[in-house]
């Protein structure tokens, strides 16, 4: 980290609280259900927009943007809340109008251009300019469950953002952040308030016996103490490849080159992610025998009975997974792998998911990494959030990206393309060795 910091000057120059506008919400707590809490001992979720030619109004822009906070916090208040637990020992979000709300960092790295951000292929450009890393979900207990950092470069603003993950999902997610620039752009009111009441879709109360970042899993403690986990584990590299409208086309038209007796076409995401799956096998160099698992993590709404609107505020999502050998993998032609997925995400219906809430709920355990599956390629965040839509009244992002927090070997970010149609970049994160062979790997990179 030192040497990040001597490399950027990121210079934090104030740090407040932004609270709802209107002081009279009162007290509200709503029950955490089983969506929310195998999130816990995971870390919060890191997001980083970075908008050009907006650095000579830096200051006004900051008060712009603490003024729609504290409107929007109005309808997502719980953001401003805490993490809490029942006397029975059941996990709730509260918010109060004592509370101290959502922290803001406000900071200038002037050495720093948004060229080198978007010329970023890993993380390390983005460590200081995202709060909360190696911050488990946990410490929500007595830590803001939102914290943004606003930070004036050379020639432009980077936003930084950690959510709290146990409290929210992707989904939820965009949908604050698009409510958020929706007001700071002179809306009086957003146009979709968030739904709240997470108990509709799951009553069932959970204790979990988490009180403090020590009671965290063994993955959580390791990687927020960052020097030792290096020392244990091999070294991973992230990378951005950039998949072109016409790449896209040409893999999902390959994957559904040859269809079977009565089979669906396979989706862009589909064919996608076989393309990811079949090309991250290579790149490891498995024995034919050694499985791999693909995981996607899900969202729910639609699925569950009854259905959840889209503007349900939690986690709605549940990992599903797919696991073949290896070899069988990449012995067959790339629709074996395309169809074990289509069918794995067509099964899990409302009845799946509600026998995987029974069996958690009997058993409940923290998610780890390692529970995505053993060789993965565990995929989130999804090319259909409008993250290049986030615009606060001064043009849409030049970049938008994921942080260091919760990433392990194979884990996976998709994110529509800056040029937009159905343009797609999918962030990866892979054992140095293996990540050096996808580079290499003409067959994966297309025209990327």
């Amino acid at each position: 980290m030192a040497e990040d910091k001597k490399s950027s000057h990121v210079k934090i120059l104030t740090k407040t609280n932004v609270k709802p506008k209107n002081s009279s919400i009162g007290k509200r707590e709503c029950q955490l259900v089983t969506f929310d809490l195998p999130y816990l001992g995971f870390y919060y979720n890191q997001k980083l927009l970075i908008y050009k030619g907006v650095e000579a109004e830096f200051e006004g822009i900051v008060e712009k943007l603490k003024d729609g906070l504290s409107l929007v916090l109005e309808d997502f208040y719980q953001l401003a809340g805490k993490l809490d637990k029942y006397e029975d020992g059941v996990f709730k979000v509260v918010y109060d109008d004592n509370m101290d709300g959502v922290e803001v960092l406000v900071a200038e790295a002037e050495k720093v251009a948004v060229e080198d951000l978007t010329a970023e292929e890993g993380t390390a450009k983005f460590k200081e300019l995202i709060p909360y890393i190696g911050v488990l979900n946990l410490e929500g207990l007595h830590r803001p469950l939102l914290a943004v950092q606003l930070t004036k470069i050379k020639d432009g603003l980077v936003m930084g953002c950690a959510f709290n993950h146990a409290i929210l999902d992707g989904t939820s997610t965009w949908h604050f952040m698009s409510s958020w620039a929706e007001l700071c752009r002179g809306s009086t009111s957003i146009s979709v308030p968030p739904f709240l009441e997470r108990t509709k879709t799951r009553n069932t109360r959970v204790k979990l016996n988490l009180s403090q970042p020590s009671d965290a899993p063994e993955h959580a403690k390791s990687a927020a103490n960052g020097d030792v986990a290096a020392k244990l584990d091999p070294p991973l590299r992230e990378k951005v490849f950039k998949f072109s409208e016409s790449a896209i086309d040409q893999i999902k038209s390959k994957i559904n080159a040859h269809p079977s007796e009565g089979s669906k076409p396979f989706s862009t995401f589909q064919s996608l992610s076989t393309h990811v799956w079949h090309a991250v096998t290579r790149a490891r160099h498995l024995k034919p025998e050694d499985y791999t698992v693909f995981t996607v993590f899900a969202d729910c709404r639609k699925r569950v009975e009854p259905p959840m609107p889209e503007s349900y505020f939690g986690n709605l999502i549940q990992a599903i997974f797919t696991v073949t050998a290896a070899g069988l993998l990449l012995a067959n032609p790339p629709e074996f792998g395309a169809a074990m997925i289509q069918k794995a995400i067509d099964m899990h219906d409302s009845k799946t998911i509600d026998a995987r809430n029974k069996e958690w709920e009997s058993n409940p355990k923290i998610f780890q990494f390692k529970d995505a599956g053993v060789n993965c390629v565990a995929v989130g965040s999804s090319p259909r959030f409008k993250v290049y839509d986030i615009d606060f009244g001064w043009g849409e992002p030049e970049s938008v990206r994921s942080g260091s927090n919760n990433r392990f070997d194979g884990m996976v970010y998709l994110y529509p393309g800056k040029n937009g149609g159905r343009s797609i970049d999918v962030e990866i994160t892979l054992e140095a060795n293996a990540m050096e062979r996808l580079e290499k790997d003409s067959e994966f990179l297309m025209d990327v």
